[in-house]
């Protein structure tokens, strides 16, 4: 269990606040919710995004009712910390306000033309990131039904897109919730992308400084000696792609020992630990 992390601790405490200025000020609330739509004359309708830029982001904040705020902050406090502390925590915003955005632009082209409030979109593209890292977890629906993460995140998008094309006036905005859905979703699809390409290109440096070919390991140090000094590596300090890889590879000798890595986990092991003065 994740004790609170400090963005998803923000982002609770921001929603709450707002919910409470909100409810005293029905003219801010109009301000501030999201309108696909805006009239300026008899026959005139123009996209709200235009007029109030500010909502596509401002309306994450707002929400109908004590209840549609309760669902919605129960969801980021179980789902969000566990996803930020994966994430780190700029990763995790980026994640949250792209799914949030996401709803905007969907309840824009898909939507009809009601206002749109609530952190749903949002919520829904963490609920999928969690779906995403860690499938097999069960999720205790009620406190009673275990359900598998990679099942409830099927159930809800199932449930959103048919309420949505069916046309539901049950008061909710499904299309926000498949906004949210599709952004998070390509968000983190781009991120492993963009991690990928970083890996790939230092191997591709790496091979081009070795010539391309397999090197013979020279025994420069014994290996329990490199080991020490690859363990002294200050992680905290390195960049996100660097970071992740030293602590696997770290994990790894102690899984399978020294032996299991091959040639160019060792070399970059080695060329970190040379780069903190070790």
């Amino acid at each position: 269990m994740y004790g609170m992390t400090p963005w998803v601790k923000r982002l609770l405490i921001a929603n709450v606040v707002m919910f409470i200025i909100s409810s005293t000020s029905p003219g801010l609330y109009r301000e501030l919710a999201f309108w696909p739509w805006l009239r300026t004359g008899p026959e005139t309708l123009v996209p709200g995004i235009l007029l109030r830029p500010w909502t596509a982001v401002t309306y994450m904040f707002l929400h109908a009712d004590l209840t549609h705020l309760l669902f919605n902050m129960i969801g980021l406090f179980f789902f969000g910390p566990r996803l930020e502390h994966h994430l780190t925590g700029r990763d995790f915003l980026k994640l949250y306000f792209l799914a949030g955005l996401g709803g905007a632009v969907f309840s824009f082209f898909f939507g009809p033309g009601n206002p749109v409030v609530g952190a749903s979109g949002a919520v829904y593209g963490v609920l999928l990131g969690f779906a995403m890292i860690w499938p097999r977890e069960r999720i205790w629906i009620w406190m009673i039904l275990p359900v598998e993460a990679w099942l409830l995140a099927t159930v809800l998008i199932a449930g959103s897109l048919w309420s949505g094309l069916s046309g539901s006036s049950s008061g909710i905005a499904h299309f926000a919730h498949l906004g949210g859905l599709a952004f998070g979703f390509a968000y983190l699809r781009f991120r492993t992308w963009r991690q990928g390409a970083g890996k790939r290109e230092f191997q591709r440096k790496l091979e081009a400084g070795t010539g391309g070919g397999s090197v013979a390991r020279a025994p420069l140090v014994g290996d329990r000696i490199a080991v020490q000094r690859w363990q002294a590596i200050d992680v905290e300090g390195l960049h996100e792609l660097n970071r992740e890889e030293v602590i696997h590879l770290l994990d790894k000798v102690k899984t399978v020992g020294i032996k299991g890595l091959t040639q160019s986990e060792r070399q970059f092991l080695d060329r970190i630990a040379t780069a903190n003065g070790l």
